[in-house]
């Protein structure tokens, strides 16, 4: 803890100093966090409405996850993929057995888990699907947002995640987001993967129209072209079933997860497939050091635990449905300044009117309201608490939103 009279300002300095400004956080300095409270340097408390994009649904400091990485960091943390470790089975076998699949290639990060997924798709292309060598070509949705390497952001339609980074990787084309249509004319005999989010997040929470994603699963499947859900968001009990694409009772070809399998804890992905998909790889082929560790093994079993029950599912659909009930009732209302809302389960995008503010201009202002939230795109907030986050603490943050929007 900082000894000066303002020690929010000395802790930003510190980092401004220091830090590349490849983000520009809300200026707020957190020192500790439970469940959905974090609380600041200061000793000001705020509450979580963001869960670390999703990577907190099981809210701070969870002492089922806390206490599965103290008992495995007493153990042992790394052996590389060089050598067996007692844990990696049992966290293969049950995270596949959640997805209804039978292989796991575990990484770190979901931009890794992405970049998997590429490699999967055209090493299955050429081996399996027989694409001509260099010719496979993976089909994407415009206002992605799939991670920030350079392979990822030759797909993005983000000017901010795109500039200053050429020359682009090839192989992808983008078509409308939600256009059935678009899709089928972008299918090609080369094409060897459809990836796409279920529910877009960074774009505002965007949700495809009803019957999109059963579409997509028709045409990839007539047309033997994988179906890779980006579930790293979406995934994992935010929007009141263990993946998004569930809503319309779709199973894609390929999971791609991350975020909540670490419990916010430590970072942990996996792409998640049947046998002849992930058994294209041969050693050496792909890897990573820490991918699969014992740690972060141990706590996603526990996360996987969790979800097992199925109660953390249910609680994000029913705080869900009350949660964009209030905000339907906030849009109503006579001089509101929420213009739209989108989203399912315990998330939504809030579209501000514009006159009110930017998107990041209401975060702040939230922020001296004590709530935690992050802009996106103009004048669009995101809304996505722990699910573990209790009724009466979630209406006191609606009612801080209706305090600054009107």
């Amino acid at each position: 803890m900082s000894s000066t009279e303002n020690p929010t300002a000395e802790f930003i300095a510190a980092a401004e100093a220091h830090s590349a400004h490849n983000y520009h956080p809300l200026p707020v300095v957190i020192a500790t966090a439970e469940g959905a409270w974090m609380t600041d340097v200061a000793g000001r408390r705020y509450l979580d409405l963001l869960a670390g994009y999703s990577a907190l649904n099981f809210g701070h400091g969870n002492r089922r996850l806390i206490d599965a990485a103290k008992a495995q960091l007493e153990r042992v943390t790394l052996t590389s993929r060089a050598f067996h470790h007692d844990v990696f089975g049992r966290f293969c076998a049950e995270l596949a057995a959640l997805c209804g699949m039978e292989t796991v290639l575990p990484m770190n990060t979901g931009a890794e888990a992405v970049e998997t997924a590429v490699k999967t798709a055209r090493k299955w292309g050429y081996r399996v699907k027989g694409v001509p060598d260099n010719m496979a070509k993976i089909v994407v949705a415009a206002d992605n947002f799939h991670g920030r390497t350079t392979t990822i952001v030759s797909f993005s339609t983000d000017p901010e995640a795109r500039a200053d980074f050429g020359p682009y990787t090839p192989g992808f084309e983008i078509v409308p987001y939600g256009d059935p249509t678009a899709m089928r004319n972008a299918l090609t005999e080369n094409t060897v993967a459809v990836l796409v989010e279920p529910i877009q997040g960074e774009a505002g929470v965007l949700v495809p129209p009803a019957g999109y994603l059963s579409t997509v699963r028709e045409l990839t499947r007539e047309r033997n072209v994988l179906f890779i859900a980006d579930e790293i968001q979406s995934g994992l009990g935010r929007t009141g079933r263990t993946f998004a694409c569930e809503h319309e009772g779709v199973v894609p070809d390929v999971y791609v997860l991350g975020k909540a399998l670490g419990g916010g804890v430590v970072p942990v992905s996996a792409v998640v497939s049947s046998a002849e998909v992930l058994g294209v790889f041969r050693p050496g082929e792909h890897g990573s050091t820490f991918g699969g560790n014992p740690l972060a093994c141990a706590v996603a079993l526990e996360v996987i635990a969790m979800l097992r029950t199925g109660e953390h599912q249910q609680r994000a659909a029913e705080l869900g449905e009350h949660l964009h009930r209030e905000l339907a009732a906030l849009a109503a209302g006579a001089g509101s300044g929420v213009q739209r809302v989108r989203g399912r389960g315990l998330w939504a995008g809030v579209d501000i009117d514009p006159a009110r503010g930017t998107g990041r201009q209401i975060s702040e202002r939230l922020l001296a309201e004590g709530v935690l939230v992050k802009d996106t795109h103009g004048s669009t907030i995101r809304i996505a608490p722990p699910l573990v986050i209790a009724e009466e603490d979630l209406d006191w943050g609606l009612e801080r939103l209706r305090r600054v929007v009107g």
